[in-house]
């Protein structure tokens, strides 16, 4: 057998991200750490799988906990855009077109405008989602808690929602743990390895999988 090396083995085929659209859903709590995850499953995305800068939504909240949450929320949210912009594509009028075709003196006073409104940006819903967090073991049991909570969660939402969510969040005993698993190691072992890398390859790859024909 060849020496056994930790870690996951790459996809078996090329990964092409460029019609995606994907969220990360990141907390703030230990946020040196979070910020080095961040990037690098950003950064793994854009320049190793292709996937448009652009098509990369980042969004923060306060802690872990809220990670399950908010990942639901924008993931609805942004399906219903999604559902919104199709149907003014195909000509089905929206609540604002109507507004807009009413006339001077049917017109609610409250809807008249000055001039034109905002343009609506078409926006396509996520097609994947990268939940990232940092737990360090403190000295209560407030960490098992939050631990089980949040990984339930995370799970709950992807399997709800049909979208993959990534589990991107560090659960470590000590802070050194988690700085290695960032890259960000100081000790003797070097920097370690970043695992928003490969969150970021797999918040691609399931992506893909999500809707792949067989």
């Amino acid at each position: 057998m060849a020496e056994f090396q930790k870690g996951v083995l790459p996809p078996t085929e090329p990964l092409d991200g460029s019609p995606l659209r994907v969220l990360i859903v990141h907390a703030r709590w230990n946020y040196p750490i979070v910020e080095s995850l961040v990037n690098a499953a950003r950064d793994t995305m854009i320049n190793k799988y292709k996937v448009l800068p652009d098509n990369v939504a980042v969004h923060a909240v306060p802690g872990a906990y809220e990670l399950p949450f908010a990942a639901q929320r924008l993931i609805i949210s942004s399906q219903q855009q999604a559902a919104h912009d199709a149907n003014d594509l195909i000509g089905a009028p929206s609540v604002m077109d109507l507004l807009d075709n009413l006339t001077p003196t049917s017109r609610p006073s409250s809807a008249l405008s000055t001039g034109p409104g905002p343009a609506r940006h078409k926006e396509q819903a996520f097609d994947a989602v990268i939940c990232i967090g940092v737990l360090i073991k403190g000295s209560t049991m407030h960490f098992e808690y939050i631990c089980e909570a949040v990984s339930q969660g995370i799970i709950r939402v992807g399997l709800d929602s049909g979208i993959p969510v990534i589990f991107g969040v560090l659960t470590c005993l000590d802070d050194d743990q988690a700085l290695v698993r960032a890259g960000l190691g100081r000790g003797q072992n070097g920097k370690g390895h970043n695992h928003g890398e490969d969150w970021g390859a797999a918040a691609v790859e399931m992506a893909l999988l999500k809707d792949r024909k067989l």
